[in-house]
């Protein structure tokens, strides 16, 4: 078979640390904060961690996030990670700030330390920086080759998917848990729709979605 037919990719490990000297967005009651990561905004590459209730404006998570980045992903300086920081609130959450910073300089700064490092970088709102810090650290396998999903994998099971949800839904009056798995998902280089990303400011980033792989639970 051609190379066509697989993937290079490499795992991607992030840990989100903790977060320092954070605005308070909070009038009344104790602020609970937590930390929303994607690549470019996407949302089908959102992961998030607990809501920490005893640091207030001084969390600390230590939570890691595991994903799979196509190897053109590390060599385009358009993917971009997004962190962004929200106070968890009954009446809906606020917006606290967020970084986001490329991916290839992230790899190329981790690879002078065998692929690991930890950065603590501003958190902005805007364009003006909020005073408060965010640390995580991360770390990148070493490639890995996967031969790429067939038309199964990649079209009819996705779409089964979908319709059993609905006829479950319309026959039996309950939603069968039927969903993506998100173990298998390669963020990939394929363009988004920028009207969806917030974090295109410039046209000539280049943004990337994910190949969905499909599982029954």
């Amino acid at each position: 078979m051609g190379k066509q037919n697989y993937v290079l990719y490499r795992k991607f490990n992030l840990t989100i640390i903790s977060a320092a000297n954070l605005p308070n967005v909070r009038t009344y009651f104790k602020p609970k904060m937590y930390a929303k990561v994607s690549f470019c905004g996407d949302k089908k590459t959102e992961q998030r961690t607990r809501a920490e209730k005893h640091g207030q404006l001084n969390p600390a998570w230590n939570y890691t996030m595991k994903y799979k980045i196509d190897e053109s992903g590390i060599t385009h300086s358009g993917l971009q990670l997004v962190i962004k920081l929200y106070c968890k609130r009954t009446l809906g959450d606020r917006y606290v700030g967020e970084i986001h910073t490329s991916v290839e300089e992230l790899f190329d700064y981790a690879y002078k330390s065998g692929g690991s490092a930890t950065s603590s970088l501003p958190i902005m709102k805007g364009s003006a920086e909020t005073g408060g810090v965010l640390k995580f650290s991360y770390k990148f396998g070493e490639k890995i080759q996967k031969k790429k999903p067939g038309f199964v994998k990649r079209i009819l099971l996705p779409g089964a998917c979908i319709l059993l949800r609905v006829a479950g839904a319309i026959t039996l009056g309950v939603v069968i848990p039927v969903s993506f798995d998100a173990k298998h998902n390669i963020v990939h280089p394929d363009k988004l729709n920028k009207k969806k990303l917030n974090v295109l400011k410039n046209p000539q980033h280049i943004c990337y979605s994910v190949l969905h792989i499909c599982s029954i639970r």
